[in-house]
C-alpha cells in the first residue's frame, strides 16, 4: 500500500494536472509518533483554478482526498493557486505556523 504522501501526490497530479505541486509531510512538527503521516501541507498550482474562488479550490482538493482524510490524515493545509497568482507571488506559499495544540506540557 502506498504511503499517504504518495497517494496525495498521485491523486492531485492525475485530477488537476498541476503546473506545480508540493506535498509536504509536516507531521514531525506536531505531537505524533515518529514517522507519522497525519499533517500535510499541499501547494498546488493549476489552470483548473483560474476561474474558481478560493473556497471552491479547497473543496475540490478536499473531495479528491476524502479517503485519505477519512483514513488518518488529520490536518491538510491547502495553498491552491492559479498559474498567474503563483507567478505573481514570487515568494512561494506561506510558512506553516508552529503547532499550538496537542503538546505535552
Amino acid at each position: 500500500m502506498m504511503d499517504f504522501k504518495s497517494r496525495i501526490e498521485e491523486k492531485l497530479a492525475t485530477a488537476l494536472a498541476p503546473a506545480h505541486l508540493e506535498v509536504i509531510n509536516e507531521s514531525h512538527r506536531h505531537n505524533v509518533p515518529p514517522d507519522a503521516e497525519t499533517h500535510f501541507k499541499v501547494i498546488i498550482v493549476s489552470t483548473q483554478f483560474d476561474e474558481l474562488p478560493l473556497l471552491a479550490r479547497h473543496r475540490k482538493v478536499n473531495e479528491l482526498l476524502a479517503s485519505e482524510l477519512a483514513e488518518g490524515v488529520h490536518a491538510l493545509a491547502i495553498h491552491a493557486y492559479s498559474v498567474s497568482e503563483w507567478e505573481a507571488r514570487n515568494t512561494g506559499a506561506p510558512q506553516s505556523p508552529p503547532c499550538l495544540g496537542g503538546e505535552k506540557r
